[in-house]
């Protein structure tokens, strides 16, 4: 599956499927609907675990991916957001999150499948989210020192999440929206340890999330010193998701384009939010943006985040299809540390070449 996937994004740019968490609100599922019968006694309110819904409403979840194929999405994301035991404590459910990655990807892999033909494979990209924690900010103004969770609490969550979702059958793994560096090293390394159980990593993907106009990740780090935090994993693309719409997110999809040599992605916000935390940005709008991306040569990956639904996504599909895959640059051989921002030691050569 690798290097079927690997074939098919040297070949044209890859869709990634819309919001899950947009559509589960289109249902408008009561806290019945999270509950089902199945845990209609739990002690703790479940509304908004979108990720229960994997166990409680299964039809819904299914329905969903499926839309979302019938768009032109080539990879579909579980709905496994938030399927981490630090997530999960919120609803008193850390005890089901090896069964909730488990189930969304067979969700996802039964869509795909019954959608796959031998030209045309979809594949199962297996979400792991943020989680609700920060390890680098404190929660507390009046002491700057403290944090609520630790690196091993993080890789231990992470690291349960990955395990699941690879022995589910995940075809990839996608770290997505990350606002703290450090939170996605645990994340790193906690996939990476997994190997040592003997099992096999799927090709990674990894997305940050740029938080505002300030082109920085919550935790201060620009695109670039992003890329070079993450790139000793070797990822198979790295890109942007959330926070902007596709105008916003544009310059640093192109920075992240100029410094990266593995595939980018990209999937922005339906615009930004209005006053009611909603997106009002209409497909077309969305797919003009990103098919201007394409033919400037910046994507490999695009799909759409949050605001995003199955006709944001077919006209995305309609407006890379044909389009060539951002070529891949060739490594750079300079030293590259990262900070805020980014650091690239020039040797005397390039210094000179700089001169003349």
């Amino acid at each position: 599956m690798t290097a079927d996937i690997e074939a098919h994004a040297a070949e044209r740019i890859l869709v990634l499927d819309g919001a899950m968490g947009t559509m589960i609100q289109q249902e408008k599922p009561d806290e019945a609907t999270y509950r089902g019968t199945r845990f209609a006694d739990h002690p703790q309110d479940v509304g908004g675990n979108n990720e229960l819904l994997s166990l409680t409403q299964p039809d819904m979840i299914r329905r969903i991916h499926a839309d979302f194929l019938d768009a032109g999405a080539d990879i579909l994301c579980t709905n496994t957001f938030g399927a981490n035991a630090i997530s999960q404590a919120d609803y008193g459910m850390e005890h089901l999150v090896v069964e909730m990655n488990a189930e969304s990807v067979r969700l996802a892999r039964e869509a795909a499948e019954a959608a796959s033909t031998p030209e045309r494979p979809r594949w199962v990209a297996g979400g792991i989210g943020p989680t609700n924690q920060t390890a680098s900010i404190s929660p507390d103004v009046n002491d700057p020192g403290y944090r609520a969770v630790t690196f091993d609490d993080l890789a231990a969550a992470y690291g349960e999440a990955a395990r699941a979702l690879i022995e589910a059958g995940a075809d990839l793994l996608l770290v997505e929206t990350i606002f703290d560096t450090l939170n996605a090293k645990a994340a790193l390394f906690a996939i990476d340890s997994l190997r040592d159980e003997g099992l096999t990593i799927p090709p990674l993907m990894i997305s940050g999330t740029i938080t505002d106009r300030s082109g920085r990740t919550l935790t201060g780090q620009t695109p670039e010193a992003f890329w070079v935090s993450m790139s000793h994993a070797r990822p198979f693309s790295v890109g942007l998701n959330c926070a902007l719409g596709a105008g916003e997110m544009r310059q640093h999809v192109r920075t992240l384009s100029e410094v990266a040599d593995t595939r980018i992605s990209a999937y922005p916000n339906a615009g930004l939010p209005n006053e009611m935390g909603g997106y009002d940005e209409t497909p077309e709008e969305t797919a003009a943006h990103i098919g201007e991306w394409a033919d400037a040569g910046l994507v490999n990956i695009v799909g759409g985040c949050c605001g995003t639904t199955p006709d944001h996504i077919r006209a995305i599909a309609q407006a890379v299809a044909g389009k060539t895959p951002r070529a891949i640059p060739s490594k750079v051989r300079r030293m590259r540390l990262s900070g805020l921002e980014m650091f690239e030691a020039v040797g005397a050569e390039a210094q000179e070449e700089g001169a003349a």
